[in-house]
């Protein structure tokens, strides 16, 4: 029998939090680094540049590979020869891992979680509480998986019941499609069949959590059906074209997991749940002997990107901008931005809009006139940063303030992730503005391009208030121009019928 420590476990779990907030898994940087190696889009190649850019970066600084820390999922299978050294219970004891971990002054996390998600919505301030899920096995020792997933891939996650003749592979196909960019892909597609509907969910977590291993899988060949489907989704989900970031490319998963249980005659309960650009989880087992000794990875494991110059980057001083200039922008364009900067979230854009059909000023320094609002909120700075890693999240999310927001304050532009829906892309093209996306998942390599940073209102919302940024070269992409021509639209359109003709793909 062994003995648990309350110290031992939740040492544990902290360390494995900070660990996995700047460590990718080296599987994933692999798999990744391959996709890269063999794009042929120039957008999506230079957007998966960044990601593998900022990811060495990370691992070097020991810094947040993504502003959005995540939501702690936390997987434990405990033994039931186990003995516990502790006067806490097991939720406890994960809860305060993960308030020490986000907390922690030399690296600390983005609180992301709030209390009361049907009212006020509070942020908890430590990012607790954790998803924990427990199993009871045999043994005498406890493993542990600790994951940080992010908003933007949770929020596409899709479920069905289908009916037993259905198939999962269209359905699958269907879904995939409808998620846009905002999972920031490329990623992992985590797939749950049968059980009831929560657990079908369950394996589709559980699914994005093993090993990235489609190479393998390609080169030995499928031994049953669950192998046959991950192939042959692997090929038709990278034939739709959606490619990195959605900009259309031939890397859309890097792998597909599927996860099943058996399931009620009637029934066919399917989960899709997917793993970003960012992906984040680490394994280990605790026996007794102390707490978990996470070995670093070799720098040597990265490899070593040069972001390659495009033809068309031009380099525009926001301060001095004239509104016509943006008319000649096209979607794919890139662009190096120096200037100031206004930045805004979810419940800073409903507060802006409460103030603005109320006919009331909104707060001093709050000027919109001229200026592009860029979708984001920072991890909390450390040393002589002017700010933390600071990453775009999904534009979408503030597509209904979009037009009132254009309407009433003389914003030009928008800067986030993934694509516009159609009521804001009509919106900005009424009001002949522009959204820009910066890449989601390298957030410490946009975070250097910010020079200064100050909040200028709402400072009770914590990451959500609004700051003003200073930035340098910071890079972006034209997404949605002036004409309302959008590249998420576009990109996968061209990469599909260009894929289509690409016979070598389907090797891949």
């Amino acid at each position: 029998m062994s003995t648990i420590s309350k110290d031992d476990f939740i040492t544990s779990i902290c360390d494995a939090l900070q660990y996995i907030s700047y460590y990718h898994p080296q599987d994933f940087i692999q798999a990744l680094h391959a996709a890269y190696q063999r794009e042929q889009s120039p957008a999506a190649r230079d957007a998966m540049a960044q990601i593998l850019i900022n990811s060495r970066m990370c691992a070097e600084g020991h810094r947040p590979i993504c502003q959005d820390t995540g939501i702690v999922n936390v997987f434990l299978k405990v033994g039931m020869d186990v003995n516990w050294d502790t006067d806490s219970s097991i939720d406890d004891m994960v809860n305060a891992a993960v308030r020490r971990a986000y907390l922690d002054a030399d690296n600390p996390l983005r609180g992301s979680m709030v209390s009361d998600p049907a009212g006020e919505r509070r942020n908890t301030g430590d990012n607790t509480p954790a998803v924990i899920h427990k199993d009871i096995v045999a043994g005498n020792k406890v493993e542990i998986i600790v994951a940080a997933k992010g908003g933007g891939s949770e929020n596409k996650s899709r479920f069905a019941i289908l009916n037993p003749s259905d198939d999962i592979i269209e359905w699958v196909l269907q879904q995939v499609p409808t998620m846009g960019a905002g999972w920031c892909p490329p990623g992992i597609l985590g797939i749950g069949i049968g059980g009831t509907a929560e657990k079908a969910m369950l394996l589709a977590k559980e699914a994005i959590l093993e090993p990235v291993d489609m190479h393998e899988l390609q080169a030995r060949q499928p031994q049953n059906k669950l192998e046959e489907m991950r192939l042959e989704l692997f090929e038709k989900v990278n034939a739709l074209g959606i490619g990195a970031q959605g900009l259309g490319g031939l890397t859309t998963v890097l792998d597909i997991k599927i996860k099943d249980y058996p399931t009620h005659a009637a029934s066919k309960p399917v989960a899709l749940i997917p793993n970003c650009a960012a992906t984040r989880h680490v394994h280990f087992t605790l026996d007794g002997s102390g707490p978990v000794e996470l070995v670093p990875p070799r720098l040597d494991d990265w490899p070593e990107i040069t972001r390659e110059a495009s033809s068309n980057t031009r380099r525009i001083q926001l301060d001095e901008i004239d509104p016509a200039i943006e008319l000649d922008w096209k979607p794919g364009d890139t662009l190096l931005l120096s200037g100031k900067i206004l930045t805004g979230r979810d419940a800073a854009h409903k507060r802006i809009i409460d103030c603005l059909e109320r006919g009331e000023p909104l707060p001093k320094g709050l000027d919109f006139r001229g200026r592009f609002i860029y979708y984001v909120g920072p991890v909390d700075p450390v040393g002589d940063e002017v700010v933390g890693p600071a990453g775009p999240t999904t534009a979408t999310r503030m597509d209904k303030f979009t037009d009132e927001l254009l309407e009433k304050t003389g914003l030009l532009g928008m800067i986030g992730k993934a694509e516009r829906g159609p009521g804001a892309i009509e919106s900005i093209t009424r009001h002949k503005a522009v959204y820009l996306i910066a890449i989601g998942g390298a957030a410490y390599l946009v975070s250097k391009a910010i020079r200064k940073a100050r909040v200028v209102a709402f400072p009770e919302l914590g990451m959500e208030a609004v700051y003003e940024f200073e930035v340098e070269d910071m890079p972006v992409t034209v997404a949605v121009d002036t004409q309302g021509n959008s590249i998420h639209e576009s990109g996968p359109r061209e990469w599909k019928a260009r894929i289509a003709d690409i016979p070598i793909v389907k090797k891949h």
